[in-house]
């Protein structure tokens, strides 16, 4: 059921430059298939392509990013036994935990889906003395702007889900980087995203070694860094991020 080879995502094109990542079965050992690999080059164009998408993501009404996710739902349910496949190969899990973890992409792009059109506002009183008679304040979300993503091997679709979904449905454009060892969740769900409508430059989906990743984490482009991962590459990361925000989960 798997490829012969996959390639990556850059500004929602496949792209194979290579097919240097082995991928292996994890329970014989072989390799299963092989990955195109992302060197720098590929990392900052997909940065700058990140940034052109800003302010087309930002347009974007609502019900299309709505619209984007539940394509996205409906074609993961239809490629279940492909995504479950994949999941036993790449990590070693059983049919019936892949299964499930499947379930859980699902059901994240439907949520997704959901609270897209629910990212609101509020307006406040603001006449809480004399001098502020007459006063009002109002706030609003807004996209924050190009995302960093970087997900272990452990859960490679669940994990890469909680990062991609949320970013459609806030508007925001992300470079995503999937764990070397279980790439092929991650490309599935960047075969599906290139079927919609997203802007050019809405998301890529690089795998590359960690040494040749730093952009991923230094590049003051993105406003947003997101890590699921060890405690030891979470904190050092957090301290080379710079000002950008972090969302930062880890083990132990």
């Amino acid at each position: 059921m798997l490829k012969n080879k996959y390639p990556y995502y850059l500004a929602n094109k496949p792209q194979q430059p290579n097919s240097d990542l082995e991928v292996t079965d994890k329970f014989t050992g072989e390799v299963a298939t092989r990955v195109a690999m992302a060197d720098a080059k590929a990392i900052d164009l997909a940065i700058a392509k990140a940034v052109e998408a800003v302010e087309p993501m930002r347009k974007m009404p609502a019900y299309s990013r709505q619209n984007v996710l539940n394509y996205c739902a409906d074609r993961f349910k239809e490629r279940e036994e492909e995504l479950a496949y994949s999941l036993c190969v790449e990590a070693g899990k059983p049919i019936k935990d892949s299964r499930a973890e499947v379930g859980r992409l699902i059901d994240t792009f439907r949520i997704a889906a959901e609270e897209s059109v629910r990212v609101i506002g509020e307006v406040m009183t603001l006449d809480i003395s004399p001098r502020a008679k007459g006063y009002t304040g109002m706030w609003k979300r807004v996209p924050i702007g190009p995302c960093s993503f970087i997900s272990p091997f452990n859960f490679p679709l669940n994990l890469a889900a909680h990062k991609i979904a949320p970013a459609i449905a806030a508007g925001c454009p992300f470079v995503l980087k999937p764990a070397s060892k279980t790439p092929l969740g991650a490309l599935i769900i960047g075969e599906v995203l290139a079927e919609t409508e997203l802007p050019l430059g809405a998301f890529s989906i690089l795998p590359c070694h960690r040494e040749g990743a730093d952009l991923f984490t230094t590049d003051e482009r993105f406003k947003l860094l997101s890590f699921t991962g060890s405690p030891s590459v979470g904190w050092d990361l957090k301290k080379r991020a710079g000002k950008k925000k972090g969302g930062f989960r880890t083990g132990g």
